[in-house]
């Protein structure tokens, strides 16, 4: 996953919603 341009703040977030979802849109 070569993603380094958002800030770790919002991966971070962005993973956490993403868990909470159930990875339904991981491949998002």
């Amino acid at each position: 996953m070569s993603g380094k341009r958002y800030p770790e703040e919002f991966k971070i977030e962005a993973v956490k919603q993403v868990v909470d979802r159930g990875y339904s849109v991981a491949s998002v």
